[in-house]
């Protein structure tokens, strides 16, 4: 975190002003804590209501946050100088439903017919798991989360569909228990687990090579808990293949001001 010195961030407008400097272009887990981050999809306008029918329709992996106006950048609902040209550390530039570039900004892309979706993220049930006790070791070990391809199929909507990806937390059987009375609580950030325990169940081979991410290895005692994850819609856009779509790289979510309390359902 030498961007933001030995203690780390903070404060999200901070967060926001290194990243838009182009000082940080790495994943975002362990930084603004109590800070809501959010998973980023572009598309064309045309597009824009099959997705937000596709993110209806799969509430666990697609929970949405805000929606942008066509051509704007801002998002005043989740902070008053967001500019989501600039404000994610690294973003996915998708053609024909083919990564095509990783780039840390996109104000030379940008249209006056994209429309912005920002979706809940796990990485901000992560700062109410802490408080209750519970380790995460992918912080602990300055890792990205790791994330996997499921065989969990979505509901389409138009061209979306696809299989769920999820993310991987190892714990303790207590902790893991625990975990879902914590998650629960915030169901716009995913809420509790969608699997526990056999990997395989769910169609993952290898705990060892997560799809994206990096791979946590499970201690003495430990059981896999899976969350839904808003890596989800990059699947979708493989299916889809839209002539143009940009999302945040795996794990560089978008910081904004909103705090994880604001989203606790009870």
């Amino acid at each position: 975190m030498a961007a933001f010195g030995p203690q780390g961030p903070s404060d999200a407008a901070h967060v926001r002003g290194v990243i838009r400097k182009g000082l940080w272009t790495q994943h975002t887990s362990g930084l603004a804590d109590g800070y809501v981050q959010g998973n980023i999809v572009i598309l064309p306008e045309a597009l824009a209501s099959d997705f937000m029918r596709y993110c209806q329709r799969n509430p666990k992996p697609c929970p949405l946050l805000a929606v942008g106006e066509p051509g704007q950048p801002a998002l005043p609902s989740l902070g008053k100088d967001i500019d989501i040209r600039t404000d994610v550390p690294l973003y996915h530039v998708w053609r024909h439903g083919e990564l095509k570039e990783e780039v840390a900004d996109i104000t030379e892309l940008w249209r006056p017919d994209l429309v912005t979706f920002v979706l809940g993220c796990s990485f901000s049930f992560e700062y109410a798991l802490q408080e209750a006790g519970i380790r995460l070791r992918h912080i602990e070990e300055s890792l990205n989360i790791a994330m996997y391809r499921t065989n969990i199929a979505t509901e389409p909507a138009g061209p979306f569909s696809g299989a769920m990806v999820v993310t991987m937390r190892p714990m303790p059987a207590a902790d893991a228990i625990r975990a879902v009375q914590v998650t629960s609580r915030f169901p716009n950030v995913h809420g509790a687990p969608v699997h526990i325990g056999d990997p395989s169940l769910i169609g993952i081979k290898d705990l060892g090579r997560p799809d994206y991410g990096d791979a946590v290895e499970l201690a003495p005692g430990d059981i896999p808990v899976f969350w839904a994850c808003g890596v989800t819609p990059q699947s979708a856009i493989l299916t889809a293949q839209p002539a143009f779509c940009i999302t945040h790289a795996p794990g560089a979510m978008l910081v904004t001001s909103l705090l994880n309390h604001q989203l606790a359902s009870f």
